[in-house]
């Protein structure tokens, strides 16, 4: 049996955000995309304001690590030797990867809600004559 005369099949590896949102959707055809998405709202309110809670959340989640972080750094500082170190290397390290995430976070915060259409008054009209 030749490996090369069988089908490959395609690996998706998901990183960072992808494993947050979970794994792919599957492709649709054009031909069939109009019969199987009809009537679906791709990305509703709802499912923004989901998104957006739970940014919330997470953004409390590290803002509170990073306070956390800044204090134990102020304590590892009065420790001497190679142990301190040790100690302020790897809380600064942590530190600085948790200000990146929280900083990321937030700037796909202020994304989200920029594109979100305004549509308060545009779905009632009232004409008078």
């Amino acid at each position: 049996m030749d490996v090369d005369s069988q089908p490959t099949m395609e690996e998706t590896i998901l990183v960072g955000d992808d494993l947050m949102i979970g794994p792919p959707s599957p492709l649709i055809l054009p031909e069939i995309a109009s019969h199987v998405l009809e009537g679906v709202d791709l990305c509703d309110g709802i499912l923004r304001n989901l998104f957006l809670y739970g940014a919330k959340d997470r953004a409390a989640q590290l803002e509170s690590e990073v306070t956390s972080l800044e204090r134990r750094l102020i304590l590892a500082s009065g420790v001497e030797g190679m142990e301190g170190f040790r100690q302020r290397w790897s809380l600064h390290g942590r530190l600085t990867d948790t200000k990146r995430r929280l900083e990321s976070l937030k700037q796909g915060m202020e994304k989200r809600k920029k594109d979100e259409p305004v549509g308060g008054s545009t779905t009632k009209r009232w004409f008078f004559w």
